[in-house]
């Protein structure tokens, strides 16, 4: 079933917007937990992805207004939607098992950690909804503008084997 077009740009750009809110907020979890404590992998990891996330999520704005940045959004969509999955789980690992207290970084609370691991399963979701939201709305473009009929231009001259026009004398 299509999707109609008055519907789906704004869903998207609501996506779009929770995507971006969402990699912010991220971004800003684990500046604070580099700030604790620099050390451990899954965090550079998840701040690394936060990071080039909030840039590369920017063009995807402009993707419910003009059609011709959904090939630029869609890969992007596609790549992001898996590192911000590896983050999850990464996430989930650090802040989901065992004495969450004392996992790195050490001396941030609980509660900061578990809102970390929300805030990037929330990115992910996001992320893959946008996908498929513009692989939507882009099926949509495509299939109304190959409905459209075009007019034929009328024909302004005889075709080629008529007769001449009788001379005026």
């Amino acid at each position: 079933m299509p999707v109609s077009k008055t519907l789906s740009r704004p869903i998207l750009l609501a996506t779009r917007t929770m995507q971006w809110i969402s990699a912010v907020i991220t971004m800003g979890i684990y500046s604070y937990f580099v700030k604790k404590q620099h050390h451990g992998v899954h965090i550079i990891f998840n701040e690394v992805i936060a990071v080039l996330s909030v840039v590369f999520f920017l063009p995807a704005f402009l993707s419910p207004f003009r059609s011709t940045f959904s090939k630029f959004v869609v890969p992007i969509d596609f790549i992001f939607s898996y590192l911000w999955l590896t983050a999850f789980v990464f996430a989930a690992q650090s802040y989901s098992y065992g004495n969450v207290r004392f996992q790195p970084p050490s001396g941030v609370n609980v509660p900061i950690k578990h809102a970390a691991e929300a805030f990037v399963f929330l990115t992910f979701f996001f992320t893959a909804l946008g996908l498929a939201f513009e692989t939507a709305t882009r099926w949509t473009d495509r299939d109304a503008d190959a409905v459209v009929a075009r007019e034929k231009p009328a024909e302004t001259r005889a075709p080629l084997d008529a007769p001449a026009p009788a001379a005026n004398v």
